[in-house]
């Protein structure tokens, strides 16, 4: 649901990507493939690159794709913050009538953006990305497990099971988000939290195809 001030906007969505000593080449890949599913849907989109405190070869990377593409934004913090506060200041940044996050290491599908975008003209205000399978490594798959049954056991909060920070929020969400206190955060229960309409849409969450975690 949009607001009055809201619709005036230029944008329709903001991506965020939050990005931490990534390989060059995820970065570059990211902004091929948003572009390829976003740009003909003739939605105006904006991608918002948050540099958490990465290394140089990952930073020039961020300054030349910025410098080489009208619609992508940099916000380079001064050390690393870790995943959740980048984020967050991606969320400061961003215009969009909703916004996206998504990590940069593409294993979960961008494809489903355009999805998310019919959920949320439907009224929903969060929809989240809920993985049905993941191809980490097995240790990996066990302890995302155990955490997400473990959390939901002694929270008073109904935290999405099998969810990580790849959603989609109206910019009321994004606002309320922001006017919250706290300053260490986990977006993953503040979210669910905060209430308004969500949903969760399944996916198969993909291999990392480049680079090494982080």
């Amino acid at each position: 649901m949009l607001t009055t001030s809201q619709i005036s906007s230029k944008i329709d969505l903001s991506v965020i990507v939050a990005v931490y000593n990534e390989d060059p080449r995820n970065l570059m890949s990211v902004v091929e493939r948003l572009d390829a599913i976003i740009k003909p849907t003739a939605v105006r989109y904006e991608l918002i690159f948050v540099n958490d405190g990465s290394r140089p070869p990952t930073t020039n990377a961020l300054r030349q794709i910025a410098a080489e593409f009208e619609h992508v934004k940099l916000v380079e913090l001064s050390r690393n913050f870790g995943q959740q506060a980048a984020i967050t200041c991606g969320l400061d940044h961003s215009e969009g009538l909703a916004v996206v996050n998504i990590d940069s290491d593409l294993q979960d599908p961008p494809e489903l953006i355009p999805e998310m975008m019919q959920k949320w003209k439907e009224g929903y205000d969060v929809v989240y990305a809920q993985r049905s399978t993941r191809r980490d490594r097995f240790s990996k798959r066990f302890s995302a497990y155990l955490f997400y049954r473990f959390l939901g056991a002694i929270s008073s909060v109904d935290i999405p099971q099998d969810t990580g920070d790849y959603r989609l929020m109206d910019r009321r969400v994004v606002d309320a988000l922001a006017s919250l206190p706290e300053k260490t955060r986990f977006l993953r229960g503040m979210i669910p939290w905060l209430g308004f309409k969500q949903c969760g849409i399944a996916i198969d969450r993909g291999a990392r195809e480049v680079g090494e975690s982080t």
